[in-house]
């Protein structure tokens, strides 16, 4: 039996997952809190010693968040066309976009850049062989302005060897890639992906000084979220079928999901910005403990009804984010705040993102994954409530699945599964279809 140790060492929890490589099959899982307070590795090796009865995994492969995960600006030309395809890459790429800037960067758009503190710049502008003057002007911007976060280039391709030289000339640490928006209602969102990824590898991972020595670096292979998508990719192929994952978690809650378009949903170029059918969003004010009172708030402006008793537990959440639930009435509430979240989460995921774009389709998902704490470790009927509220949301301004299968990723295998993909894709096939076999 030949073992991969898959581990995501989370902004909360270090998770790790022993798999069988050569079967897929789950061998043991295990946890312990991020040790960012002393050393990353400290939580890891401990980690390592519990599995250590379950045989020695001969690879280990990794993801992480810890220490604020990969936070990302993207600078770009209009808000609703180049900066919002930026926008949808950087997400599918792992990162929270911490600030998207639009049109020509001038010296307010500058401190504002600055003061988001990104880990990595991507810029991006125009259509190939179209409009490079507001590109050229940010280019030249950034290779004058105190901004260290390397620049990932991914606009108009005729421009591309003129920016380049740009940045070169002060030192600059960058990559051109493909454009995300070649032309309009085509967005490319593959090698800025693949960009975004090996820049937070390479000079971000190890730049957050989580561990002393260099095993930390070695060992990560993508930002969380990143190997979470890779995973839902999978997923899909393994149903071969639509997917949607919900993952409430106590400063965000998440959304992916996977979408082959069929019949009228295929030709959705009469947008701008065509959809991104692998696609993730991440609602930063609907987390279950430090953004707790975000969700009552979200909650008022959907029009959902809540419990009067939420707002206060929501208000000692947000005091307190390690409380945990004591009693049968705050595991209640602690459901309807998942819950809340989830629902106004996929809300947000399937509408359109502008006025006159088109809803996602979701209506053929085949399979709803919920993720988070709360659900993990919920009682079965519990977490089945929370994810049917989804289900149900007939009021959100999307079409609901029809007939979706709903489960809980209950050992978080997701994130294995993606960091798998690569070196054992038959493996993380079997892995997959663990979490909607209900054996997870």
């Amino acid at each position: 039996m030949s073992l991969a140790l898959a581990v995501d060492f989370g902004s909360t929890f270090t998770k790790a997952a022993l798999v069988d490589v050569g079967s897929g099959g789950l061998v043991a899982t295990a946890s312990h809190r991020t040790t960012i307070d002393t050393d990353v590795l400290d939580g890891y090796r401990s980690i390592r010693a519990e599995l250590a009865g379950h045989g020695d995994a001969a690879e280990v492969v990794a993801c992480s968040s810890a220490g604020g995960g990969l936070r990302l600006a993207v600078v770009g030309y209009e808000r609703e066309v180049t900066a919002e395809a930026g926008h949808r890459v950087g997400l599918s790429a792992g990162a929270r976009v911490e600030h998207v800037a639009s049109g020509r960067l001038d010296g307010a758009g500058v401190k504002a850049l600055r003061a988001s503190r990104p880990d990595i710049v991507l810029l991006v502008g125009g259509t190939d062989g179209g409009n490079a003057e507001v590109l050229l002007h940010n280019a030249t911007r950034l290779a004058n302005v105190r901004i260290t976060a390397p620049i990932v280039v991914a606009g108009n391709a005729d421009a591309a060897d003129e920016v380049a030289a740009i940045l070169a000339s002060t030192g600059r640490t960058f990559t051109v890639t493909d454009n995300v928006l070649p032309r309009i209602g085509v967005i490319a969102p593959d090698a800025a992906r693949a960009a975004i990824r090996q820049a937070f590898l390479h000079h971000v991972i190890g730049g957050k000084g989580l561990s002393r020595g260099p095993e930390f670096a070695r060992l990560v292979q993508a930002a969380t979220p990143d190997a979470v998508l890779a995973g839902v990719e999978v997923l899909a192929e393994a149903v071969d079928g639509d997917v949607l994952v919900v993952d409430v978690g106590g400063a965000t809650t998440d959304v992916y999901s996977v979408i082959n378009p069929q019949g009228e949903d295929a030709g959705l170029a009469k947008d701008v910005v065509a959809p991104l059918w692998h696609a993730r969003t991440v609602e930063a004010d609907l987390g279950m403990r430090w953004n707790a009172e975000g969700v009552v708030e979200a909650a008022a402006r959907e029009h959902l009804d809540v419990p009067k008793t939420l707002a206060p537990y929501a208000a000692r959440l947000a005091a307190d984010p390690a409380h945990l639930p004591a009693g049968r009435d705050e595991v209640e509430l602690d459901l309807d705040l998942a819950r809340t979240a989830a629902v106004v989460a996929v809300r947000r995921h399937a509408r359109p993102p502008q006025p006159g774009s088109s809803p996602r389709p979701l209506a053929d998902v085949s399979v709803v994954v919920g993720s988070g704490g709360v659900l993990r470790h919920g009682a079965p009927t519990d977490r089945d409530a929370v994810l049917a509220a989804v289900t149900a949301d007939h009021a959100g301004g999307w079409k609901v699945p029809r007939d979706a299968r709903v489960v809980t990723d209950t050992a978080y295998l997701l994130a294995a599964v993606g960091l798998l993909r690569e070196a054992h894709p038959d493996a993380a096939r079997e892995l997959a279809a663990t979490v909607v076999g209900g054996r997870s």
